[in-house]
Parts: C-alpha cells; sequence; structure tokens
C-alpha cells in the first residue's frame, strides 16, 4: 500500500510538472504571435516560416531555443526592415537571452516590460525608429552586457536606474533626441577608486564599473561630463549641448538659443588661462634673427618639394592631380602612389554632414538598409525631399582605393539626368566623423515593389503600362544615350521608386557594391610591385552588364504584369511559371494579375514578345535596349486608359439592350 501511495504522488508531480511546462511554452509562443501581429511590414517575408497555429516556436525563422527545447533563449530578426511595434508581450519571454531587432522600421516607443526579461543579456533595438523615453525598467536587466538603442527617435532623459547594471560592459544611445545631464552619480567627483566603492542603491554610470564603451554622441544632453567616464574617447560625447572645449558641439541655435559654455575640461578658472599663456610667450620669446633663419630655411625646403612634385608629375604623364601615399608594406619596400583628379568633383555639390543631420532628424528615418549601407529620407530645409546613403565602412577600413573609386562613382552617377532615372543632388565627405554619403532626389510614393506586393490599393492596367515604358526609356536612356553607357548594379521593383503621379525612377542605391567590389579588385592587384604610377584612367571601370539589366527588365515585365515577386520560397520561380503562358496567345491572359479586371490584349502580347528576347537562354540574340524600349514605345497605347474603354464599352450595351 505505502509502494502504491509512492507511486501516485510520483505520478502526480510528475503531472503537475509537465503541465506547468506546457502552459509556460504555450505562454512564450503566444507571446511572439501577438509580437508577429503587431508586425504589418514583412518585405523580407522573414515570418513565412512562423505557424501561428503551432505550439512550439523552436523551428521558427530567428528563434533560437534552450537544449531541451522547452524556452525560447534568442530573438534575433535584424535588417528585415520590419514595419510595426513593439509587442509588451516579449516581456513574457522569462527565459530569453538575447533579444536582436536591430535594423528594422520599429514604431513606437520601447515597453516597460522588457524590463521583466532578467536573464537578457543583449539588448539590441538600434537603428529603428522608435521614440518617448528609455523606460526606468530597462535598469532592472541585471545580467545584460550590452545595450544598443542608437540612430533611433528616443526622447526624455536617460534613466539614472542604469547605473544598477553592474555587468554592463556596452552601451549605445547616439543619434537620438535624449536631453538633460548625462547621469553620473552622487560620487562623480570622486577619484576612480572611490567611485567603485558599495552604494546601498547605485544609480548613474559612476556606478557601472564593467563599461567598457559608450556612445553618446549626436543627442542633446548639458552640462558636464563625468568624470568617471574620462576614459571614453571624445568622439562618445560629440554632437551634443556639454560644457568642455569640442568644435564638434552643436550651435547655439540647435542647443534652444543657449550656447555650451567653452571652458576646459580640466575644470580650472578659465579667466587666469590667457594670462598664463601671454607671461610664457614672453619668457620663450626668440630673436630675430632666429626667426629670419627659419623663413629661409622653410622657403628652401618648400622649393625642394615643389621641384620634386613637378618631377613625379612628369614622370605620370604629367596628369594634373595631388598624390595620395599608399600604405607600405610590412617590408616597407612597396610604395603605391595614387593620383586623384583634383577636377574630379567641381560640379557636384558638396553637402555638409551638419544639413543632412538636420534634413534627417539627425538620422533616425530609415526607409532602407543592406550590410554595406543605409539609407535614410530627409527634407532639405527650403528643398526637396531626399534620399541619402550611407556607407557602412569603418574609418580604419577605409583605403584610399575606396577613396578614390568613391569619387569616381559621384561624379559617374551626376552626370545622370533623365525624368526615369534618379538624379543625384550632391555628396558628403567629411573625417569627423568619417562620413561618406550620397543625396538623391526621393521619390515619395515609395517603390514599385511595394505597390505590386503590399499596396493597400491595385495598381490598374494602364498605370503599370506607363510604368513600363518609364523604366523602358531610363534603360533605353542609360545604355544608348549615355558615352559611357550606365547600367543598375541590382536592377529590380526595388530600385524603381515612383513619384506622386506613378512616374518611375531608376535609383542605383547599390552602387556601393560597385564601390567595394573594384577597390578591392585594385589593391589586391598590388603585389609587390615597388613604386606604381596608379592614375584614375587605370583604375578598374565601373562595372557594365548591359546583358544583365536587359535579363532583369525582362523579369521585371513579368513580375508588374503578374503581381508575382520574382522570387518566392512557397511558390515556382517567376520565369519557370511564366515560360509556358509567354509562348501561347491563348494562355498569355493567365499572366495577368487576378486583381486587374481590365488589359489590352495587344499590350500583353508586346510585353510577351519582349520578356521573350531579354530572356532568351542566347545571348548572341539579346536585341539592345534601345529597340526594347522603340517595340514598346509603337505597341502599347496609353492615350485612353483600358479601363475607361471598359467603362464606355458598358454604358455603349447597356444603352443598346435598352
Amino acid at each position: 500500500m505505502g509502494h502504491f501511495a509512492s507511486v501516485h504522488i510520483f505520478c502526480l508531480i510528475s503531472a503537475v510538472l509537465i503541465v506547468t511546462s506546457d502552459s509556460f511554452a504555450s505562454n512564450e509562443a503566444s507571446a511572439l504571435k501577438t509580437f508577429k501581429e503587431q508586425i504589418y511590414e514583412d518585405p523580407k517575408r522573414i515570418f513565412v516560416s512562423w505557424n501561428l497555429q503551432a505550439e512550439n516556436p523552436c523551428n521558427w525563422s530567428g528563434i533560437a531555443c534552450s537544449p531541451d527545447g522547452g524556452h525560447v533563449i534568442k530573438l534575433d530578426i535584424s535588417g528585415a526592415l520590419l514595419k510595426g511595434s513593439l509587442a509588451p508581450s516579449l516581456g513574457q519571454l522569462s527565459f530569453l537571452q538575447e533579444l536582436y531587432l536591430h535594423g528594422n522600421n520599429l514604431l513606437g516607443t520601447i515597453p516597460k516590460e522588457l524590463g521583466l526579461l532578467k536573464k537578457l543579456k543583449v539588448l539590441d533595438l538600434g537603428t529603428n525608429q522608435l521614440s518617448g523615453p528609455i523606460p526606468s525598467e530597462i535598469g532592472s536587466l541585471t545580467d545584460v552586457l550590452k545595450i544598443n538603442l542608437g540612430s533611433n527617435g528616443l526622447t526624455g532623459r536617460i534613466p539614472p536606474e542604469l547605473g544598477k547594471l553592474r555587468y554592463l560592459r556596452e552601451l549605445r544611445l547616439d543619434r537620438n533626441k535624449l536631453q538633460g545631464p548625462i547621469p553620473g552619480g552622487d560620487n562623480s567627483a570622486y577619484t576612480s577608486n572611490m567611485h567603485r566603492m558599495y552604494a546601498s542603491n547605485p544609480t548613474g554610470f559612476c556606478h557601472s564599473t564593467e563599461l567598457k564603451f559608450a556612445d553618446f554622441s549626436y543627442n542633446f544632453f548639458v552640462g558636464k561630463i563625468p568624470k568617471c567616464l574620462d576614459y571614453l574617447p571624445r568622439s562618445s560625447f560629440r554632437g551634443n549641448c556639454l560644457q568642455y572645449n569640442d568644435p564638434k558641439q552643436r550651435t547655439a541655435a540647435q542647443c534652444g538659443g543657449v550656447a555650451p559654455p567653452a571652458r576646459s575640461h580640466s575644470g580650472g578658472n578659465s579667466k587666469h588661462i590667457p594670462v598664463q599663456h601671454d607671461s610664457k610667450h614672453q619668457k620663450t620669446s626668440k630673436p630675430s634673427w632666429l626667426l629670419t633663419l627659419k623663413i629661409i630655411t622653410g622657403v628652401t625646403t618648400g622649393s625642394l618639394f615643389i621641384v620634386a612634385l613637378i618631377t613625379s608629375l612628369r614622370k605620370c604623364n604629367g596628369k594634373s592631380s595631388i598624390i595620395i601615399p599608399w600604405k607600405k608594406s610590412s617590408s616597407g619596400k612597396d610604395h603605391v602612389t595614387l593620383y586623384i583628379d583634383t577636377e574630379m568633383l567641381k560640379d557636384v555639390p558638396s553637402i555638409s554632414r551638419q544639413d543632412l543631420e538636420v534634413a534627417c532628424e539627425d538620422f533616425s528615418n530609415i526607409i532602407g538598409s543592406s550590410p554595406d549601407s543605409l539609407v535614410y529620407k530627409g527634407t532639405m530645409k527650403g528643398g526637396p525631399e531626399i534620399a541619402v546613403i550611407s556607407i557602412c565602412i569603418k574609418e580604419e577600413n577605409w583605403t584610399d582605393y575606396l577613396e578614390l573609386y568613391f569619387q569616381r562613382e559621384v561624379a559617374d552617377l551626376a552626370r545622370l539626368n533623365h525624368e526615369n532615372v534618379g538624379k543625384l543632388l550632391g555628396y558628403c565627405k567629411e573625417s569627423s566623423p568619417f562620413t561618406r554619403m550620397l543625396v538623391f532626389e526621393y521619390a515619395s510614393n515609395g517603390t514599385l515593389y511595394e505597390h505590386l506586393h503590399y499596396g493597400e490599393g491595385c495598381l490598374s492596367w494602364t498605370r503599370r503600362m506607363n510604368i513600363i515604358l518609364g523604366i523602358a526609356r531610363g534603360l533605353k536612356y542609360l545604355h544608348s544615350e549615355l558615352q559611357p553607357p550606365f547600367t543598375i548594379s541590382e536592377l529590380n521593383s526595388g530600385a524603381v521608386y515612383l513619384t506622386d503621379d506613378f512616374s518611375p525612377k531608376l535609383v542605383d542605391f547599390e552602387s556601393w557594391k560597385t564601390i567595394l567590389s573594384r577597390s578591392e579588385k585594385n589593391s589586391g592587384s598590388i603585389g609587390s610591385q615597388v613604386n606604381q604610377c596608379i592614375l584614375p584612367n587605370s583604375l578598374e571601370p565601373r562595372h557594365l552588364d548591359i546583358e544583365s539589366n536587359i535579363y532583369a527588365f525582362g523579369i521585371l515585365l513579368l513580375e508588374v504584369v503578374s503581381g508575382r515577386p520574382p522570387y518566392c520560397k512557397d511558390k515556382e520561380c517567376l520565369v519557370d511559371w511564366a515560360k509556358e503562358f509567354l509562348g501561347s496567345p491563348d494562355a498569355m491572359s493567365c499572366l495577368v494579375d487576378p486583381e486587374v479586371k481590365h488589359f489590352a490584349d495587344e499590350d500583353l502580347r508586346a510585353i510577351c514578345e519582349v520578356v521573350n528576347l531579354c530572356i532568351h537562354p542566347q545571348p548572341a540574340m539579346l536585341v539592345c535596349m534601345k529597340d526594347l524600349c522603340n517595340m514598346l514605345e509603337t505597341r502599347i497605347d496609353t492615350t485612353v486608359s483600358v479601363e475607361l474603354k471598359a467603362s464606355s464599352l458598358a454604358w455603349a450595351e447597356l444603352a443598346l439592350s435598352s
């Protein structure tokens, strides 16, 4: 009997544990489902694998579970361009250790419920469009090692509770709209040894003894830098309204009309500094004959330098240029000299980073991203809307070859001038902070991809035909009318931006890739050559792949007509799907988007013929873009819309029947 009772108790305990475990897993799955429901745009189809009917989310994209499969320990959906808001239900993922939502377009505020994630070690919400204050509950993440909230639109003050995070090693709050002082703590004036002492209720960063890196730049912080943060580089504080000598602080107008006081960071009385400087200068004044000797020596040295410069220029065919020394190898024997034409960018407007920062709201309005670049939207003061592409390369990895190719790319883009091609308005090149940006005019109606696959209303047939003709004319201009020709790096519906009247504009936002690939080819081919002279004309030219553009144009036509994406995980590849309809006049209508109510047979036949020419397997049979554009222009009629014709016929039939 006792044995039976023991077994019975064991079974009851096991049942309770199983029920508890299942219930908890159910709560986590429910929290993730709620998170997905608050995302209304998923351009990269991350959530395709999220089966909301399933109880176990461990196989969902971006999810990692504990070894026993019982809990979610990692959520990583970075760079997916998700649009939506953060669900408070994320706070129910009690075992979550890493939360990566970097590089999306998340809106709204940071839920205070994230402070419930007691096991969280990494919180990365950087490069989104989050707003509102930083919840003080974030200070309850007792195990957190890294927090990234940079490049958002956060406002208010830094919660002093962040000083409670004793294991925090990295903190990024840059490029927000945060205000107030940087909280140091009551012992901010103490020595480095004293501020490590125990405090019963520590607040402020002077208590964060493990903090190795922090970035507070480009906010609106005021007051002094806490002395306990002296070990951080000055770049971590630039672009604010702080009280220390730094030309990179904001202007008085940007700080609300109050200029940040210019005072020495040492904290001494600035009134005594000029007096000390003057007396020192008087004590160390030098005789006039020594000054004359220095002038003569300087003139002689300068003359010798000029002679050497002219000689070296003659050796390189007398090209007008400036010299940039290439980095020497570890042996110190190799030396390559790059010659950059000083006239290359003379006709291209140079726009300051400060102006772009104001236009793009402190670079908080991100509309696109890739591993190589970020795309911001902004409005110039008294001017047009702009799209700003910023390169994502650290200064230490920026070589002289990259600099040369950047200038070449700017000059190449600046010569484009057509109503169906995005216009380059200027560029930004600054060293502190390191900045390389391209500034384009912005077509405010979004991309063709968004309208085809995520738009609220269906694009009419006539509107689609006008878009096709505009794209064809833009490519005809780039391929046939420009000398040398120009090709779009990645031609797809995401590279076609639409204006308010749905006029298409081709924009090469992937041009950074051509810069990187061409630079790698050249820098890798230097080898051990000594004293090599590199001129701009001898560098790898911009990759010109007209055949690929024409093939991509054919796929783009199919996408516009059918409304289907070119590649889809759960559907057949668009080209393979369309082939059986392209060669059959009776079946061509199957290509048309089911949401399009009216279309013209002759338009469709012309498009199918052009598509067949574009995707033909024999490259020798590919025609030029000029011929393709002429075929479309002569056979597609947009003078009277198909929808209006259909409406007129309907009224005529109704009149006859009556």
